[in-house]
């Protein structure tokens, strides 16, 4: 855990440095756990005074903006959602016109299973990626002070939010001319922002698990890191099943509303298997890893979820993180018949061929069998305990079968 350490409070801010705020452009560079936190860092710069059309995102990844912007920018050999940092840096500070970079080192991440596991950590890789990069952009000349580009690269531990105000404060005091008072703010301002997104993720993936149901159409889970909603990352296999007719919901943005975690998890709570239906000690012990925890959370609900009849697992070529996990969620997800696929090392090569034509045999695997699959979780589950929108969409399914049937 950081230590705390004394530091000086600026209490007073420096006249209308609030006013010239509103001219600075901020930019972040679209990788890694940004996909997580990225709503925190537009509602923390917000209520510093930077206006949201003043902070500005790099593009998603792709060979042709490392190419362009990254090449000999790599500090040392790493996994390639770190190395694909330099491309984003690169893209930043050479088209458009920055101020600032804002590049975080998140030593641990928001998470809804923080307080049921060991530790909501991140990858150290990645916590290190910023400074790793950022060598290979000084190591020669200093390009950011060349360009009149301030480099900030904050440590912040979001698993310990009482740390955020002194964290960001120390980063920012300085470029921004702030008072530890408005950085307490800005960071309660983000954390809100952030909630709400969540929320409003989390009630879209119910909405689509709820369609399921009304329709007894099968779903498609993705297990993966945040970063493989990048196109350039996850290689948009989302978005494949998507055409075949799927609906996909992503691990990180499954409903935890507590009518449902009741009908999945209750009657193992009940029977003292596991403390909560966020705890995972029962199928992983060595839970300090964020987003390894959620994607063995992830997997125990698309084992129990009915309409859920296809787990795919996407994970990066040789990530240190993500291999001890493969074997537990695979058993995990197949234990109760549910269909598993994997998509291991997507950046040893080039994916895009091989992914349509997995994407086929899986298609064709999920129509087969989908029908049965629902059916026998459905009977798994207490019925007495089924959430009131599910119980409503099993009856319209029910009366719509009899008229089909004429029954």
């Amino acid at each position: 855990m950081p230590l705390l350490t004394l530091f000086k409070k600026r209490t007073a801010g420096g006249g209308d440095s609030k006013d010239k705020r509103k001219n600075i452009k901020v930019g972040i560079p679209k990788f890694l756990n940004i996909w997580s936190t990225h709503r925190f860092w537009i509602g923390f710069l917000k209520a510093l005074g930077i206006p949201a059309r003043n902070i500005i995102f790099s593009s998603d990844t792709s060979e042709e903006q490392y190419r362009e912007y990254g090449k000999g920018r790599i500090g040392m050999d790493s996994c390639y959602p770190v190395k694909a940092l330099a491309g984003h840096i690169g893209e930043l500070i050479q088209t458009k016109k920055i101020d600032l970079l804002l590049v975080p080192m998140i030593y641990s991440l928001p998470s809804f299973l923080r307080g049921h596991v060991v530790d909501v950590l991140s990858c150290t890789r990645v916590m290190m990626g910023p400074e790793n990069i950022k060598a290979g952009f000084v190591k020669e000349e200093n390009v950011f002070e060349k360009l009149g580009i301030k480099f900030v690269s904050p440590f912040v531990s979001f698993g310990e939010p009482h740390l955020l105000p002194k964290q960001l404060y120390e980063a920012f005091r300085d470029v921004l001319d702030v008072t530890y008072e408005e950085v307490e703010r800005a960071v309660k301002a983000g954390l809100d922002e952030l909630e709400r997104f969540d929320r409003k993720m989390r009630k879209k993936s119910r909405e689509i698990l709820e369609w399921c149901a009304r329709n007894n159409h099968p779903c498609i889970l993705i297990l993966a890191r945040p970063y493989h909603m990048d196109p350039g990352i996850g290689h948009e296999i989302d978005v494949e099943f998507q055409n075949c007719g799927y609906p996909v919901v992503w691990g990180q943005y499954l409903p935890i509303d507590d009518d449902i975690m009741d009908w999945l998890f209750g009657p193992e709570v009940e029977a003292g298997i596991i403390r909560s239906p966020f705890d995972i000690s029962d199928v992983w012990r060595s839970s300090y890893s964020s987003n390894t925890n959620e994607i063995i959370w992830g997997a125990k609900f698309g084992a129990r979820f009915p309409w859920i009849t296809a787990v795919v697992r996407l994970s990066s070529y040789e990530c240190g993180m993500d291999q001890p996990t493969y074997t537990p969620v695979q058993r995990i997800v197949e234990a109760s018949g549910t269909l598993y696929f994997k998509f291991g090392d997507l950046d040893e090569t080039k994916p895009s061929g091989s992914v349509k034509i997995r994407v086929e045999t899986i298609d064709y695997y999920v129509r087969k069998y989908s029908v049965r699959i629902i059916e026998t979780k459905l009977r798994r589950l207490d019925p007495r305990r089924t959430p009131e929108s599910f119980r409503d969409a099993l009856k319209e399914l029910s009366a719509s079968r009899e008229m089909q049937t004429g029954g």
